[in-house]
């Protein structure tokens, strides 16, 4: 987790209203942080949406997609102020946003991390601290402090 998640990528009760309206605004946000055109990012996230939605169920989300000119893996974290309709596999809405993108060539990096921040969210106490935190720093120092952190 240390190796793909940076204080700045933490927002704190981010908003939004739709699906397609918070990924632009992650891909912005991701862009500012990372030096990449934010249009590139989005479409990437999107072209994975249509191929199935990354709302995994209760009340998470974990998009991701290929990008070129990354060094390596990297994440956004975002917790929503309020929850969003994702078209999550159970029909949850969606509150805890796990963004990730890898680079192109990445193969195994890609999945290890996609791995790691599922094993992280699956931690259902966590997520309950997740959603009740008031600042990035509560959320940055709670996503460090489990054991998947380490592991990464």
């Amino acid at each position: 987790m240390r190796d793909l998640l940076v204080a700045e990528a933490v927002l704190s009760r981010f908003e939004g209203t739709s699906k397609k309206q918070v990924l632009q605004d992650l891909a912005a946000h991701a862009a500012a942080l990372l030096s990449i055109d934010a249009q590139t990012i989005f479409d990437v996230l999107w072209e994975r949406e249509k191929l199935g939605t990354t709302g995994v169920g209760g009340g998470i989300a974990i998009p991701h997609g290929r990008i070129a000119g990354l060094e390596n893996v990297k994440a956004i974290f975002a917790q929503l102020k309020a929850p969003i309709d994702f078209e999550a596999v159970d029909e949850k809405p969606v509150d805890l946003i796990f963004l990730l993108l890898a680079p192109t060539d990445a193969g195994a990096d890609h999945l290890h991390a996609l791995a790691t921040v599922s094993r992280t969210l699956r931690d259902a106490h966590l997520c309950e601290r997740l959603r009740a935190a008031k600042n990035q720093e509560t959320l940055y120092r709670l996503l460090m402090e489990t054991p998947s952190a380490e592991a990464a």
